[in-house]
């Protein structure tokens, strides 16, 4: 099992940033894609950007050159840097872990971002 733990969401105006967090732990060996997704109120859950365990990332068109995904394995522990905030980034953000041997799905429980003036 990997436990993911989200942090960092909140509500920011306009053109802001927010950096957010999530720290997994549990059997996080083997891990081969962390991702963030994103979920506005009456939306499907959509992918944002993905990091692989060698460090590639991709990023939703929406998100392009406004946010960075990263990771720190000593710290066992991913971010998403979101700068530029637009109130259609408004959602509730959520980790993702993801296995290919088992084909295995890990979820946090999710943070709120609020973008609003």
């Amino acid at each position: 099992q990997v436990q993911l733990v989200e942090s960092g969401g909140g509500l920011v105006q306009p053109g802001g940033s927010l950096r957010l967090s999530c720290a997994a732990s549990g059997s996080i060996f083997s891990i081969d894609v962390m991702a963030w997704y994103r979920q506005a109120p009456g939306k499907r859950r959509d992918l944002v950007a993905t990091i692989t365990s060698s460090g590639s990332t991709r990023y939703t068109d929406s998100v392009k050159g406004r946010f960075t995904i990263s990771r720190d394995n000593a710290e066992n522990t991913m971010y998403l840097q979101m700068n530029t905030l637009k109130p259609e980034d408004t959602a509730a953000y959520y980790c993702n872990a993801y296995k290919i041997f088992g084909n295995k799905s890990y979820w946090g429980q999710g943070t709120q971002v609020t973008v609003s003036s």
